[in-house]
């Protein structure tokens, strides 16, 4: 069952790959690198999710990460 899913993932990202990838035209080779990038990342991030959907989101590695500025913060106030 995840291997189907899987596979539609990766086909939904070829396609939106494939149709960006002709609207960047030949010139903008750091716009192309871009879009390979950021579908990477995006299908990285699918495939871990799907594999292992109890991972904290980003919005718990963001208060992990800005909870003693916002303590430090209160304590001022």
């Amino acid at each position: 069952m995840k291997g189907m899913i899987l596979l539609g993932i990766t086909l939904i990202l070829l396609l939106i790959g494939r149709y960006e990838w002709w609207m960047i035209h030949s010139g903008r080779r750091k716009e192309r690198a871009a879009l390979i990038v950021l579908l990477a990342l995006g299908w990285g991030l699918a495939v871990m999710l799907l594999y292992f959907p109890e991972l904290p989101g980003p919005t718990w590695l963001l208060e992990k990460m800005l909870s003693p500025l916002v303590r430090w913060m209160e304590g001022e106030g």
